[in-house]
């Protein structure tokens, strides 16, 4: 290998502290923007904690990048320091319910965040537990470490069972906990999840119910604003913020997005050699994350999904216009003669119409019902809302 050359970069440093622009970033509350009521709200129902008292249980509704995981969090940090002052012990425990989506899975986790061995003298295994087992250790632990436990459930609609609502939400009242208390904090990107919900733990878990609207482009240049620091001084040319801000109101209001479109401009400058991010590292980053986006989105799919996406991107390709309709029976054809090109076993069309059902609610495609005249019936347009090209590389990237 030759120790010419430099393989870590050029001399230009853009990012003077880049960990400000993760998604893991947990902010001071002077950086959280445009969510005063909403960090009000969550403070008031939790605020029995810091006394030592049983908080409300709290459902949180919104789209993705509005900032529920964000705030949640931040007040349940807050509220940890608020309880000492009451020489009140309070636990946090974050579950996402995305990675750990099993009753068991969940319940470990939330064992083992609130653990520490060395004190209790319990121990939580990653796996080899009956799940029962694992509440018994984990109400030990909660009487025994804490005066309130609080449960961060995020995408909580991703449980596959909702017994571990049941059982947190009702603890206390069925005397699982004798010497603590507990509050569960659910987060889901459904405004209807409430109603898939066991009436028994509507009751007890939907005690506050919040939603977060989307943030409009002022907030978000306000957001972006606050980040900023995360480069060097000048760095930013002044249209970037402005432009990244314009980019995420006009098509999701979605404050995560907005910061990776920010961070991702800031490294091309980077790869480019760039004395400065300017507006075109901001165009190439707004493709680079819409890729991103439907990869971590589609990834995440199963292997059917990936092909009846692959045929609708296919077909509109085929078609005139990015936005051209494709009837679920043209996707079901090309969605077949795909699966036999990988040598699978084809879904029925019932399936695949549950599918594009699927793909509209995570808004990679846009469903209309027409009308196909008298003694015809009804029909499905589908829309894909990325372009096609975006939409056939991030399949390529997730497989």
């Amino acid at each position: 290998m030759s120790d010419s050359m430099d393989y870590f970069g050029s001399e230009n440093e853009v990012f003077r502290n880049k960990e400000l622009l993760q998604v893991s970033h947990l902010p001071d509350g002077d950086r959280i923007i445009g969510r005063e009521d909403e960090l009000t709200n969550l403070a008031n129902a939790i605020k029995p904690a810091t006394r030592g008292n049983t908080p409300n249980n709290v459902l949180v509704y919104g789209k993705t990048g509005t900032g529920k995981s964000l705030c949640s969090k931040f007040i349940t940090n807050h509220a940890v320091e608020r309880a000492k002052d009451n020489d009140v012990s309070i636990g946090v425990a974050y579950v996402d319910c995305l990675q750990e989506s099993t009753e068991t899975q969940a319940v470990q986790s939330t064992g083992h965040q609130l653990n520490e061995q060395a004190e209790t003298e319990i121990s939580i295994p990653h796996s080899g537990l009956s799940t029962a087992e694992y509440y018994r250790r984990l109400w030990r632990i909660v009487d025994t470490r804490y005066d309130v436990a609080l449960i961060i459930l995020d995408e909580v609609d991703k449980i596959e069972d909702d017994e571990i609502l049941m059982q947190l939400s009702r603890a206390v009242e069925s005397g699982k906990l004798t010497e603590s208390t507990i509050g569960v904090i659910g987060i889901s990107n459904k405004v209807r999840y409430k109603d898939s919900l066991d009436e028994r733990i509507k009751s007890s878990l939907c005690e506050r119910e919040y939603v977060f609207s989307p943030y409009d482009a002022t907030q978000i240049r306000e957001i972006l604003r606050s980040r900023s620091d995360a480069f060097h001084e000048s760095v930013l040319e002044d249209g970037v913020v402005p432009r990244v801000a314009a980019l995420a109101a006009r098509e999701h209001g979605d404050a995560r997005k907005a910061i990776d479109i920010l961070r991702f401009a800031g490294e091309i400058a980077e790869e480019n050699d760039h004395d400065s991010v300017t507006e075109d590292c901001v165009d190439h980053a707004h493709e680079r994350e819409e890729t991103s986006r439907l990869a971590e989105l589609i990834s995440k799919s199963p292997s059917h999904a990936k092909l009846v996406l692959e045929a609708m991107a296919l077909l509109t390709q085929q078609k005139e216009g990015d936005d051209a309709p494709i009837t679920t029976n043209e996707a079901y054809d090309l969605y077949k003669r795909l699966c036999d090109r990988d040598q699978s076993e084809h879904l029925k069309l019932r399936r695949v119409r549950d599918i594009l059902s699927e793909l509209e609610f995570l808004s990679i495609i846009e469903q209309e019902r027409k009308w196909a005249g008298r003694g015809k019936g009804n029909y499905m347009e589908n829309r894909l809302i990325d372009d096609p090209k975006v939409i056939i590389a991030a399949c390529n990237e997730s497989e």
